[in-house]
């Protein structure tokens, strides 16, 4: 089944609006979601690590809503005229800002797990600098993940007035392999802390102890935020397996995976599921 009612992007109208409306809400919700952690975060004074984890998730949000105007300027002009570099730079963020999240996101719930216990006060950075290199070594990591398949974002691609149509370098078996790697590696980290927290919960219901209590309690709100980590990150993860494997045999594939793509940038709202879960 392949579409054919498309506008100039190759987007069918009912994609093309869905799409425009996402980026819209992700936009405006993010940028308030990013005002909220920076004020949050001017009430902690210590260099924690989980201030120091809260700190690239404002970057990384930052810098990726930075792009959005630019996605929702591609939904209504249907053209874009602004260099293939630049496309690059716009479609390798949102990537980039997932993985990035991600890897904070399973730093602060493995934070929460150590939280009460002995070395909870250790857990500081002592200088900032080393704060900085910790920080930069895990945005190199990504982007050092992601480089091999920017490397051949365009290559194939004739048409500058057209952006985000990069899958031809999904026929390239390094980056077909590259993709159900990262994607794989995704879905076990999760399921691991899924198994983990699960763990945790049935562990902690078994007390009746005041102290235990607590802990339930915050083994509820773990759980709370492991659920907000699936919603974002878990069913584009699957589906892009499944995306990789069938590239190239419906056009529709391709119009889905925007959608997933754009869903992924929910995480920008995490402000709520922050506060929620006191961290």
């Amino acid at each position: 089944m392949i579409i054919t009612n498309t506008t100039n992007t190759g987007l069918p109208e009912d994609f093309k609006i869905s799409l425009f409306i996402l980026h819209t809400f992700i936009f405006l919700s993010g940028t308030y979601n990013v005002l909220l952690m920076s004020s949050m975060l001017k009430s902690k004074r210590h260099l924690s690590f989980t201030k120091v984890s809260l700190i690239n998730l404002v970057a990384v949000h930052s810098i990726f809503l930075l792009t959005v105007p630019f996605r929702i300027y591609y939904c209504v002009f249907e053209t874009w005229n602004l260099g293939m570099y630049f496309c690059k730079i716009v479609s390798i963020m949102i990537h980039a800002h997932m993985y990035i999240a991600f890897i904070f996101y399973v730093f602060l719930l493995i934070l929460r797990y150590v939280d009460h216990s002995d070395q909870q006060q250790r857990l500081e950075f002592r200088r900032i600098l080393h704060a900085t290199i910790a920080s930069a070594a895990v945005w190199l990591v990504i982007f050092g993940a992601l480089f091999p398949t920017m490397a051949n974002y365009g290559i194939t691609q004739n048409d500058s007035t057209q952006c985000f149509h990069f899958g031809q370098a999904l026929q390239k078996p390094a980056v077909k392999r590259l993709n159900y790697v990262i994607c794989i590696l995704v879905i076990m980290i999760w399921s691991v802390l899924a198994f983990f927290q699960l763990y945790f919960l049935l562990l902690n219901k078994q007390s009746e102890a005041t102290f235990q209590r607590q802990e339930l309690q915050a083994q509820l709100k773990n759980a709370v935020f492991l659920s907000f980590m699936f919603f974002c990150f878990v069913p584009y993860q699957g589906f892009r397996v499944y995306y990789v494997s069938e590239y190239g045999n419906t056009q529709v594939m391709d119009h889905i995976n925007e959608v997933f793509l754009a869903v992924t940038a929910f995480s920008c709202f995490d402000m709520i599921v922050f506060e929620y879960a006191e961290l």
